[in-house]
């Protein structure tokens, strides 16, 4: 089973596909860019990262190679994890190329580092467009020439005096005008202050009684209890999927619930929320002992 390949064809539909017991594969948009260097052009497109903390199985990869397949939902399972197994052992010496999504290798410190296929564009809205060249323009700048301000010395001093004692005369005639509506403005304000003054005293003065009061009614508010210690079943991409998982839980008798969805766009679901952390510890090993070996605690503070 060529693994690389499913979870190639499943990028260029979702945003994230989770390899159970393994990591999950993350495209992020990237809009078009040009390259100054090189008068370059490339086109929108998805860039592809590698986050191992996702590994828990939402179903999407296993479900569409069950179908692609031709072959029942655990006998995809147990494909899936063995070719994550022989990931794992030839990763400790080498590094593998994982399909057209690039190579993961290991770091002194035993860390995942993934170099993506920057060749493979997955977003389909850019399909069909490729890296464009384009030859460097020389634009033409004009040179501006700066204004200078000609004085005529005869129009200058040539102005008649009557001329001047008009102008004159009717700058103050302004100013007068403008002196009176001042004075008017300022004796309205005046008068308005005094009458919003008196409003005032009146409303601070007066005493409201009522002859009917209505009874005193008493309410029992219960404080409802945090609860911050999740014991997590899965996280699931589709709500859909969530809300089923919820379901099935409940019927076994768990106090099943949606806690939301996290920092990577995936919805949580929880067997049961403690206020107690021993209470939640005690359940995460009944649970995994019991249910599932892939239950682990969340703690929300």
């Amino acid at each position: 089973m060529n693994l690389a390949s499913y979870i190639n064809d499943l990028l260029y539909r979702y945003d994230c596909v989770i390899v159970p017991n393994f990591g999950g594969f993350i495209t992020n948009k990237v809009s078009a860019k040009i390259n100054e260097n090189t008068n370059s052009i490339y086109p929108p497109s998805k860039k592809i990262s590698f986050n191992k903390h996702l590994n828990v199985n939402d179903g999407l990869l296993v479900n569409y190679v069950a179908t692609s397949e031709n072959i029942s939902y655990d006998k995809a399972t147990k494909d899936i994890l063995n070719c994550v197994n022989s990931w794992k052992i030839e990763l400790q010496t080498n590094t593998i190329t994982i399909g057209a999504l690039g190579s993961l290798s290991l770091n002194e410190s035993k860390q995942y580092i993934f170099e993506p296929n920057t060749k493979v564009n997955y977003l389909t809205d850019s399909f069909g467009l490729s890296e464009v060249e384009s030859t460097k323009v020389d634009r033409y700048k004009e040179k501006v020439k700066p204004l200078v301000a000609v004085v005529n010395k005869k129009e200058k001093t040539g102005i008649p005096t009557f001329i001047k004692y008009v102008a004159t005369a009717a700058i103050l005639l302004t100013l007068g005008f403008a002196g009176n509506n001042m004075y008017q403005q300022n004796e309205q304000k005046e008068i308005l202050a005094n009458q919003e003054k008196a409003l005032e005293e009146k409303i601070q003065s007066a005493t409201f009684v009522i002859s009917n009061p209505l009874p005193t009614i008493e309410l029992n508010v219960v404080k409802e209890v945090e609860k911050p210690y999740h014991v997590i079943a899965g996280a699931f991409q589709f709500p859909e999927n969530a809300k089923k998982k919820v379901n099935q839980l409940k019927k076994k008798g768990f106090k099943a619930s949606i806690l939301g969805v996290n920092k990577w766009g995936l919805t949580e679901v929880a067997f049961e929320s403690f206020s107690d952390k021993n209470k939640a510890t005690n359940a995460l090993y009944k649970i995994q002992d019991t249910v599932s070996k892939d239950a682990w605690l969340l703690i929300k503070k």
